[in-house]
């Protein structure tokens, strides 16, 4: 519940509220009986928000009129808006959502005088660990591998850091590992490759590992943070280290496909990555395979979620089980009938 009596009758904005985190988010804070607003553009898909009790707010992150109008009112604001899309020849547009519309969001929040801030980074902007494992103390440390769409998610939570170290952001950062789950509505591009794996139509897993987390445990804590995080920390949301082939049996297993995946070396994944790169040039187009995400696949370091375990309480399910309900929502929404 609430700390106080004024937060369990104040209304809780969150910002991208009909995405894949962010609506699990909207669903437990309802289902704990809090009052929530949800942020969104006009155009956005809210199916995986059906039938809620929430109230409604529309426009740009960057739209400062629509963006005060939206906090007005709000004890608490949970910042779901993130673009990531990590493939684009112009990484202007990222920037845009994950830093001008950041600071947008921040300025309002400020000037309403919100009780919690808590914002939705990655784990991608935690530094790298010689022994393998990186916790919240490690800093980020390798720029010069990182490409454009992390160095904007540094940028932003940087920034964001700034916003509490020198402005009073009563704020709280959240570095969340690779979600899984059911309502994956939009299909993020790691839930159309676990599909993929389920329904027998990815013949190869990268030689790699990623860290994940059942994307309802990841909304669980995020609202563990609204509630009793320490103003001016972040913590790792994280809950197992699989390798890709794992992963990818998992929910082939749960799928009932008896495909072999291979396992694909990493120099293999980079030659088809440069090949993209430059039919991408050719084309002026961007493309999900390039040099840049073959890197992705194993520049970050397995996490330690000792701290969100221990000053949240948060006590997250076997990611095994998240994957597998994945596979349920993708089968029941995609496969032919």
């Amino acid at each position: 519940m609430p700390d106080t009596e004024r937060d369990a009758d104040g209304i809780v904005l969150v910002t991208g509220g009909a995405g894949f985190l962010g609506s699990h988010v909207v669903r437990r804070l309802v289902a704990d009986g809090r009052r929530v607003r949800v942020f969104v553009r006009p155009t956005t898909n809210v199916e995986g928000l059906a039938g809620l009790p929430v109230e409604w707010a529309y426009g740009d992150v960057t739209d400062r009129e629509a963006v005060a109008a939206a906090v007005a009112g709000c004890t608490s604001i949970i910042h779901c808006v993130v673009n990531t899309q990590a493939w684009l020849r112009d990484p202007a547009p990222m920037r845009r959502v994950n830093v001008d519309g950041l600071a947008t969001v921040m300025d309002a929040a400020l000037t309403e005088g919100v009780r919690r801030f808590v914002l939705t980074s990655t784990i991608a902007t935690i530094g790298r660990n010689s022994s393998g494992v990186s916790t919240e103390r490690d800093r980020f440390n390798f720029p010069e591998k990182a490409g454009p769409y992390i160095r904007i998610r540094v940028e932003a939570e940087q920034l964001f850091d700034r916003y509490v170290a020198e402005r009073g952001l009563p704020g709280i950062a959240m570095n969340v590992a690779n979600t899984y789950g059911p309502g994956d509505y939009a299909a993020t591009p790691h839930g159309r490759l676990l599909w993929a794996a389920a329904s027998g139509k990815l013949p190869f897993a990268v030689a790699a590992g990623l860290a994940c987390v059942g994307v309802e445990d990841a909304a669980d804590a995020m609202i563990l943070a609204e509630r009793k995080g320490r103003i001016g920390e972040r913590y790792i949301v994280s809950d197992s280290w699989l390798t890709q082939h794992d992963l990818y049996r998992i929910a082939a297993d749960q799928a009932g496909s008896t495909r072999r995946i291979r396992t694909m070396p990493l120099a293999l994944l980079y030659a088809l990555g440069f090949v993209a790169d430059c039919v991408s040039t050719l084309r002026r187009r961007g493309s999900q395979l390039s040099v840049q995400s073959a890197r992705l696949t194993h520049i970050i370091n397995d996490m330690d979620a000792t701290k969100a375990r221990t000053e949240l309480g948060w006590s997250p399910q076997p990611v095994e089980r998240s994957i597998r309900a994945a596979v349920d929502f993708y089968r029941e929404r995609y496969a032919p009938t």
